[in-house]
């Protein structure tokens, strides 16, 4: 009987994979289409299939374009890199959300539980007081990320409670100590230029990313995200009790420790070049339950589809709502708070499938 609901539900779970796919490469590249200067999606197309197939054959096929190369600068210079990242941001914020919550059994759990994002936004609002460049910032931001979980997980080690809850518990506390930092830090800031500078920054933004930026934050999400996705069929068994886990031979200690290491690392990442957002990783979770079940099998990467479909929408709608851009961090909690409080009202409208 089982078999037989699982061979019905495939099909049915594969056609909203498809959409949801197809929604991601449409939002995608529509992306491509907005901004002050317009250029045609065919230019847009033969632009980005040109640059991949160079890259692709090391720069030993070169094809000549018919487009200018003022229009090469703005699809290659500045929209790729900052569409990529937004695609990468949202995918790692998400999938660390959702792991994070099948870890802890708890759907209220956020990616920023640990500490990242707040050891992230003290060590980029230092950086910004000492001066740094942007990839200063973001290194600075990054290593302060890893090191406030880092911290979190030492503190744990010597407490005598169960080591989910110290953990967790840890993570609250580190977060609240480098909060207060980051308000010590703009209280020292100057007013003028440093202090505005560090609210922005805090408020998430991916304004001034480059090409350099993104290749940066690339490396640790994508060395955070495929472990998350191979450990997708393991994920199930730590939403069981510790003794069936066991049972099963299953050793939930090393298992919990990876999926921390690298729903941190994707977070820190993400923090550090885009700055802090939230709600991602909190509300996007909920819908793919929605629509794909608690299976972490499809959870996994429906949350990375549709994680990273919902930052590069939100940024398109940052870049041409107003003439000054918007801050991702105001956007993302208009949007998700009111989602939540829906599903809240609704008693959890996540349901099986």
């Amino acid at each position: 009987m089982m078999k037989e609901r699982e061979q019905k539900g495939l099909p049915r779970y594969g056609r909203r994979f498809l959409f949801l796919g197809l929604g991601f490469v449409l939002v995608f590249l529509g992306s491509f289409l907005l901004g002050r200067y317009a250029v045609s999606m065919s230019t847009t197309l033969r632009i980005l299939s040109t640059w991949l197939l160079e890259k692709l054959s090391f720069g030993a096929l070169r094809m000549e374009g018919s487009w200018t190369e003022l229009e090469a600068a703005v699809v290659l210079n500045i929209r790729l890199p900052r569409i990529l990242c937004a695609a990468l941001v949202g995918a790692a914020l998400s999938a660390a959300g959702a792991s994070y919550q099948g870890m802890f059994r708890n759907p209220m759990v956020s990616p920023d539980l640990m500490g990242a994002s707040t050891g992230a936004g003290f060590g980029a609002s230092l950086a910004i007081l000492l001066g740094f460049s942007y990839f200063g910032i973001m290194v600075t931001a990054f290593c302060f990320g890893l090191g406030a979980v880092l911290l979190a997980w030492l503190v744990s080690r010597f407490s005598r409670l169960n080591a989910t809850l110290a953990l967790v518990l840890a993570g609250v506390m580190i977060s609240s100590l480098f909060s207060a930092c980051t308000s010590f830090v703009k209280l020292v800031a100057d007013t003028q230029e440093q202090l505005p500078a560090i609210t922005y920054w805090l408020m998430g933004s991916l304004s001034s990313v480059k090409g350099e930026d993104t290749a940066f934050a690339a490396i640790p999400i994508l060395l955070g995200l495929i472990p998350l996705l191979l450990l997708r069929w393991r994920m199930n068994l730590l939403t069981v009790s510790e003794a069936e886990a066991r049972s099963m031979g299953l050793n939930t200690g090393r298992l919990r420790l990876a999926v921390i290491l690298c729903a941190t690392l994707v977070t820190a990442a993400s923090v550090a070049v885009s700055g802090m957002i939230g709600w991602v990783g909190l509300v996007i979770p909920h819908f793919c339950r929605m629509l794909f079940g608690y299976d972490y099998r499809r959870l996994v990467p429906a949350s990375v589809l549709m994680g990273g479909a919902f930052l590069m929408l939100v940024d398109d709608i940052a870049r041409v709502i107003t003439t000054s851009e918007l801050p991702l961090g105001i956007l993302t909690s208009f949007v998700g708070a009111p989602v939540f409080l829906y599903l809240i009202v609704q008693g959890g409208a996540e349901r099986e499938h």
